[in-house]
């Protein structure tokens, strides 16, 4: 049986502000409606993605700003942050992480600049919205067999 991730749901403060910046960041509105009792439901896609996010008001229970770590995986980690900045987005520098296999939590462990090899999975650059949820973009040019 297949099991798709689809959807991933942010906590935000600010619904207006969090629909502002995912748009900017050129990715696809999906959706944006209410309910009589205050639901509200925004989704965004980015580009090339099967998978989205949804915020609004009343979806979780979550801490605003307390996801972290997921990770938008492009060809190009260079030309992504260029993009990025491009469109007004804070975003790290291009790092690696000192140990090689997969980056730490938070800062720890960050070495300036993409990985000596340019291995895939090895390159990283990261971003937080307004409220502080953390995305990490990934280099992969080439796919691990099976994924």
């Amino acid at each position: 049986m297949d099991m798709k991730l689809e959807v991933v749901v942010l906590p935000v403060s600010d619904v207006d502000r969090a629909k502002e910046f995912y748009g900017a960041l050129g990715w696809r509105e999906d959706a944006d409606f209410s309910a009589d009792d205050g639901l509200r439901v925004v989704q965004f896609t980015p580009p090339g993605s099967e998978a989205s996010v949804i915020f609004g008001d009343k979806l979780t229970t979550a801490v605003a700003g307390s996801v972290r770590g997921m990770h938008l995986v492009v060809s190009d980690i260079d030309a992504a942050r260029t993009e990025l900045v491009g469109r007004g987005v804070d975003v790290s520098e291009v790092f690696h992480d000192a140990g090689g296999v997969f980056h730490h939590a938070g800062t720890e462990g960050r070495v300036s600049g993409a990985h000596p090899d340019r291995a895939d999975y090895g390159s990283f650059a990261s971003f937080s919205d307004p409220d502080g949820n953390e995305w990490v973009v990934q280099q992969v040019t080439t796919r691990a067999p099976g994924r």
